[in-house]
């Protein structure tokens, strides 16, 4: 397993750690609910080093980036960043990533998840017939997501740079706890607020970084949180995993990212996505509430009123805000329909929920 340079820290406070992405990860520290309250009501830490990150630069990086992903990159000007997507060469999805916007036209970063670095890496510089200068920057570079209402108003002493009132999906550069060049983004996957923050392994920032937020933080109720938490504060938000909501077999359309599949450019499979779209997807993924007792699971068979299989269940959980279980799941879509009854398998009992509109929370 990789360590983050972060790893010791979390083994040091305790935490419970597991292999994800092929990272030895904190899963928890003193709890996935006491973790998700601390988001939610007041700001939580992420180490999300193990994600990865691609810059592109030269004169053809855009041009690159709209041939790969479907949404419109060209809108973006420096300091803005784009949710977006890979599609695959028959419309299904390669990855979801962010697209950053340092100089337009020019210099870009890309962050992919964690498990298709080299996936993503690999079906990018196929297209790559430009000549566009690539550098895969994953393993040196540090990424926390500093996450929940008051993760900015923390942090503020830390920096010059105005992130109190950064607008969402935009980002500044500068010094951070006194270690220079650092990317602090509006982004998130919690739904709380707060700030990413991308800087470079080298000079001892990853120690300098984290003691200072822990320093300014900690008595304030910062908490250090585990990727159990991140699980259930993004489903509440109903927020895709990939892997789990979308994956190489899920159209956009189909997984609610209409949104960001936009053909008024060319990328790959955009004539298979726009002849779906013309003819109307047979399955969509939806969010449900139980209304009896019951966890869903992934990979749970999702049944109409008389048993027969209509979608499976892609994420599920009891939602520690809500104190209900929730979870996403593919069905066909005549039972797409907010508020229409459906049943999960839940070992051969069929458990009745229904059909409700994300966010959750």
């Amino acid at each position: 397993m990789k360590n983050t340079p972060f790893t010791q820290k979390h083994i040091a406070l305790g935490a419970k750690m597991a292999e994800f992405a092929g990272y030895n990860m904190p899963i928890s520290y003193t709890g996935i609910n006491d973790e998700h309250a601390a988001v939610r009501k007041n700001a939580g830490v992420f180490d999300v080093s193990h994600m990865g990150e691609f810059i592109l630069k030269g004169d053809h990086a855009l041009d690159l980036i709209q041939r790969v992903t479907t949404n419109d990159a060209s809108k973006l000007v420096a300091g803005q960043a784009q949710y977006s997507c890979l599609p695959n060469a028959t419309g299904g999805i390669v990855d979801d990533l962010i697209v950053y916007c340092i100089e337009p036209n020019k210099t870009y970063m890309l962050v992919v998840n964690a498990s298709n670095i080299e996936k993503d890496w690999n079906w990018i510089s196929q297209f790559n017939t430009q000549q566009v200068e690539m550098h895969n920057i994953s393993d040196k570079t540090c990424l926390l997501a500093i996450q929940g209402p008051n993760a900015t108003k923390i942090l503020q002493p830390l920096t010059e740079l105005d992130i109190m009132n950064l607008k969402y999906y935009t980002f500044v550069k500068g010094t951070f706890a006194g270690v220079e060049n650092v990317l602090i983004s509006a982004t998130g996957y919690t739904g709380s607020g707060g700030v990413e923050i991308y800087f470079e392994d080298s000079n001892g920032a990853a120690d300098k970084i984290w003691d200072a937020i822990f320093e300014t933080g900690g008595p304030q109720g910062l908490k250090p949180i585990g990727l159990g938490a991140r699980d259930t504060l993004r489903l509440e938000m109903g927020y895709c995993l990939y892997g789990n909501d979308i994956d190489d077999t899920t159209s956009p359309l189909e997984g609610g990212l209409g949104w960001i599949t936009k053909f008024t450019k060319d990328f790959t499979a955009k004539a298979i996505i726009e002849k779906l779209k013309a003819e109307g997807v047979q399955r969509k993924l939806v969010g449900f509430e139980m209304l009896e007792r019951g966890i869903p699971r992934h990979d749970y068979l999702i049944k109409d009123a008389t048993g027969n299989t209509i979608g499976k269940v892609t994420s599920g959980t009891q939602a520690p805000s809500l104190n209900k279980a929730i979870g996403l799941g593919y069905v066909a879509v005549s039972h797409t329909a907010i508020d229409s009854e459906i049943y999960i398998d839940i070992r051969n009992t069929l458990v009745k929920a229904k059909v409700v509109k994300a966010p959750f929370a």
